[in-house]
């Protein structure tokens, strides 16, 4: 069980580690890559073959501003990709607050999706991968059942709130 955490700019560290927890929390093999799509592609068609080739199931890839990352990567792969759109932490002054991040990562051109999380929902984007690998790995489909009981579990003790 391996996923690897892909995003453009080391700014964006900080939101990926979220990511990154989950896959930890679940004991899901990880690896992460600083990697963009527009100043490196080489370097990132390499790394993704080499992902390919190391076992990896899913691919995270976060991106701001135009987002082309996950879209790339969906297109040099037939891995499950899933994208987060990230606000521009390097550059607050575009003001659109990964709007346009969201907007580029969700409307992917037919026939190559990338999955989409809310902007920088980066822990949502894990939960989806353990959910897509939990159909192969029975263990890992055990945790996220355990995960979720308990997530009823916490619902049922704060339903009732004395205000």
């Amino acid at each position: 069980m391996k996923v690897a955490i892909f995003f453009g700019s080391k700014s964006d560290t900080e939101t990926m580690k979220k990511a990154a927890a989950v896959l930890k929390e679940f004991g899901v093999e990880y690896k992460a890559f600083v990697i963009s799509a527009h100043r490196a592609g080489e370097l990132l068609r390499s790394t993704v073959s080499q992902v390919e080739a190391d076992g990896f199931e899913a691919i995270i890839a976060g991106a701001g501003l135009a987002a082309a990352l996950p879209g790339v990567i969906a297109g040099m792969t037939t891995l499950p990709v899933i994208g987060v759109p990230l606000e521009c932490v390097s550059d607050k002054s575009n003001g659109l607050g990964g709007m346009d991040a969201l907007l580029s990562v969700v409307q992917m051109p037919p026939q190559i999706p990338v999955a989409t999380v809310g902007i920088g929902n980066a822990k949502n984007a894990a939960y989806l991968a353990v959910q897509i690998l939990s159909i192969k790995y029975p263990e890992l489909k055990e945790k996220l059942l355990a995960f979720r009981k308990k997530l009823a579990a916490d619902a049922q003790a704060n339903k009732d709130i004395e205000l």
